[in-house]
């Protein structure tokens, strides 16, 4: 049940009529017609704006229309006012039956209730983390893992047939580099001193990888010259290091589909295959770029070089394939790649990048625009940085790491549950800060612990009630007479029940699941004000002494909450607390 898709349908449904008695002109778009919450609660429930947006198609004033449809919506027994406020917007107020209904169908539909069929099964690919495998994961990867994963949850809940992927890089020069610094610690497991040099990989993680290149090879690579040993080597340990990155992937629950290696694609002709369909399309040609202005970047020669003519599809300038060496540039396998996802029949595309990557976004959404003909949309969404404290001072690097903190280092100290959370209390745009202390801290100003501490309140009344012989599960609950919920306090606890499957859509059209977490700490606070109210008013208490059938009726909306409340963690991949400690 999705309320204000109900109403949205009532208001569309009282227009066509207006079209029918010639009150409208016939045909209007109404796709742009909305109904959602007054930015003033006090103004209504439910507020649209059809009058101000069909005024002009229409040719009448945005009043004369409101008027008529606020006649119309009046006459349905749902809505018990409808009144034109401003220039012609259109505030309603919704019978109290509604906000029951709501939670009546929250407890039937249970894990189900806020699901939509928005996606309508379209085929997603979620492409996010894709570090490269050279080490352990950082603080930054942390974010991008969480939000991609939450994302490709809340795609999932709202319809859509998603699938989470992971690209390797591991066909560029950083590979060679870790097959270098995996040989030093290969020479050190064998007695002999390693020589880290500047350039190679310092940390301790890579000790394990050279240990366990002389259980399988023993001394028998130390005297062999580099070219005899490196493409080994280079393959075992971008296998142990991917074996190292799925077992971080794993300490925060992210499991992915699909993993493909970026060195797949180089000698199969996949990549001149790529080209080659951009070359038919006429966007590729040999060429000399002008120089940048201000920083010159690396895919930039003063000579003739293979270009793809991105600025076709929305680029600033267009972008090096081939070098004038002959070999490719990494923008080509990343082609390459993306066409392969394309033929593979995904209908979108989301990549997960790292801020440093903002430069990457316009030529890559133009390839993907060029590949698939304008049929297959690409969103990139780009992670900002994270600041970890501790303290009150900057958390110093991993030592282990070398250079960094890991994703294991923040886990181990937070929790996978409270990491989560707190990685998608801001934008993916914005800037965060990851305080550890105060992630873990018992406050409302603490959003995680905040959400937790409502969930396991809402346990601690369904135990007592319980206790008094009150059914509790769902099914018993959804039978109860909700009528009885008439207190404003409790009608506005239903609203924010009701809100969920709207908070739902938005999320996933946007591929925002920060709303989620939002809209968590939002119905969190209604449920601890309830909480609170009922100190004072004893109606309000959810478990009413001595009274099983008022207990019960209470409960189903505490439940109703909990149900809210579970779903919405379950999508950003956090556990329900049943109780704080």
């Amino acid at each position: 049940m999705n309320l204000f898709s109900d109403i949205r349908a009532l208001v569309i449904d009282a227009l066509a009529q207006m079209e029918q008695a010639g009150e409208l002109p016939a045909g209007l778009e109404t796709a742009a017609v909305t109904v959602e919450p007054p930015r003033d609660p006090a103004h209504g429930d439910m507020a649209t704006n059809a009058a101000m947006v069909l005024a002009k198609p229409a040719g009448k004033k945005p009043r004369e229309i409101a008027e008529a449809l606020a006649a119309r919506l009046a006459a349905d027994p749902r809505i018990i006012a409808a009144e034109v406020a401003g220039p012609g917007f259109l505030n309603l107020r919704l019978a109290a039956g509604e906000w029951q209904q709501v939670l009546r169908a929250a407890l039937t539909e249970g894990g189900d209730y806020g699901r939509s069929t928005l996606g309508a099964g379209t085929r997603i690919n979620v492409e996010f983390v894709s570090a490269n495998p050279t080490g352990p994961m950082h603080v930054g990867h942390t974010r991008g893992a969480v939000f991609g994963d939450a994302l490709a949850s809340l795609l999932d809940f709202a319809g859509y047939d998603v699938t989470r992927e992971y690209y390797i890089n591991d066909g560029g020069a950083q590979v060679d580099v870790l097959a270098r610094s995996a040989y030093e610690r290969y020479r050190e497991a064998n007695g002999l001193e390693p020589e880290i040099r500047e350039g190679l990989y310092p940390g301790d993680y890579l000790i394990p990888t050279g240990e366990a290149l002389k259980a399988k090879y023993g001394d028998s690579l130390l005297d062999k010259p580099e070219a005899d040993w490196l493409a080994e080597v280079r393959d075992f340990a971008t296998e142990a290091m991917m074996d190292m990155i799925r077992q971080d992937l794993a300490l925060l629950n992210v499991h992915m589909d699909v993993f493909s290696s970026e060195k797949a694609l180089y000698g199969t002709g996949r990549i001149e295959a790529a080209i080659d369909r951009l070359r038919a399309a006429g966007l590729i040609y040999e060429g000399v770029l002008e120089p940048p202005k201000g920083k010159t970047p690396e895919d930039w020669e003063p000579r003739e070089q293979t270009l793809f003519r991105s600025t076709t599809h929305g680029d600033d300038v267009d972008r090096p394939v081939k070098k004038s060496d002959g070999s490719w540039t990494y923008f080509a396998p990343d082609i390459a790649y993306h066409w392969d996802k394309i033929d593979r029949g995904f209908d979108q595309l989301i990549d997960v990048f790292g801020a440093d990557h903002g430069g990457y976004v316009k030529r890559m959404t133009a390839a993907v625009s060029a590949l698939s003909d304008g049929r297959v949309p690409l969103d990139v969404k780009l992670i900002q940085l994270v600041k970890l404290f501790k303290n009150g001072e900057p958390f110093k690097m991993s030592k282990r790491a070398g250079t960094f903190v890991t994703l294991r280092d923040v886990v181990e100290q937070a929790g996978a549950d409270v990491t989560r959370f707190h990685m998608l209390t801001r934008k993916n745009d914005a800037a965060l800060d990851f305080d550890f202390d105060k992630v873990l801290e018992q406050s409302k100003d603490n959003p995680v612990w905040y959400v937790q501490y409502a969930s396991a309140r809402i346990n601690s009344v369904l135990k007592k009630a319980a206790e008094m012989g009150v059914a509790t599960d769902d099914a018993a609950l959804s039978g109860v007479d909700l009528s009885l919920l008439d207190h404003p306090a409790e009608l506005e606890m239903a609203r924010k029940v009701a809100e969920w499957p709207r908070t739902v859509e938005i999320a996933a059209r946007a591929h925002e699941p920060h709303r989620i977490a939002f809209y968590l700490y939002d119905i969190a606070s209604e449920l601890h004000s309830l909480w609170n109210r009922g100190n004072d008013e004893t109606a309000l208490r959810f478990v009413q002494d001595g009274n099983p059938a008022a207990t019960s009726v209470k409960i189903a909306l505490a439940r109703s909450v909990g149900v809210v409340i579970s779903a919405g963690l379950g999508i950003l991949g956090v556990t329900p607390a049943k109780e704080m400690r």
